[in-house]
């Protein structure tokens, strides 16, 4: 555990307020679920909690048949990272943290799918990031949970109506299972 030095009082509700620069670091947005422990020695721990991240073992099986099916990699994301991938470029982004551009395609709740000469959306906030040839957000009960993911496989095939619905069928039982 890393000491930051900044002091927070609680207030009468019992409140403690995290600071922006903390927040902002640690990719905690206002609405954000935080899982509270604690320690037999007074330690008190907020730890960002992922309803999505509980089903990364499922998620990993899903995106094994995504693979096989459409022959593109595939991943599925929670609201900071990727917690499933397989396929060619699966260790260039399992447990990376997605990229800002792939946050606005969930933030819009709408489906994308690249189009040649078009904007390239990469997967992660890492240099040299695949890129998504399709991507569509996981919704359960109005909330964004995520995103479903078919990389760009490099060959310049691009991604058709079968793997844009598959990807959307995909993110809509994620959603399903999320509500349950």
């Amino acid at each position: 555990m890393k000491a930051t030095g900044i002091v927070r009082r609680i207030d009468d509700l019992g409140r403690v307020v995290i600071p922006k620069e903390i927040r902002r670091t640690m990719r905690i947005r206002e609405g954000d679920p935080l899982e509270i422990y604690t320690e037999k020695d007074g330690e008190v721990i907020f730890k960002k909690y992922s309803p999505m991240g509980e089903m990364s073992a499922f998620a990993e099986q899903i995106c094994e048949s995504m693979h096989k099916t459409a022959e593109y990699a595939a991943a599925v994301c929670d609201r900071d990272s990727v917690i499933a991938a397989a396929g060619q470029g699966r260790k260039d982004i399992l447990d990376r943290h997605i990229s800002p551009a792939l946050e606005e395609i969930m933030e819009g709740r709408k489906a994308y799918r690249a189009d040649p000469g078009g904007r390239k959306v990469p997967v992660t906030d890492a240099e040299n990031s695949p890129t998504a040839a399709v991507a569509v957000p996981i919704l359960s009960e109005g909330d964004v949970l995520g995103c479903v993911v078919f990389l760009e496989r490099g060959d310049g095939v691009r991604a058709g109506d079968v793997e844009l619905k598959l990807a959307t069928t995909v993110s809509g039982f994620l959603g399903k299972q999320m509500e349950s």
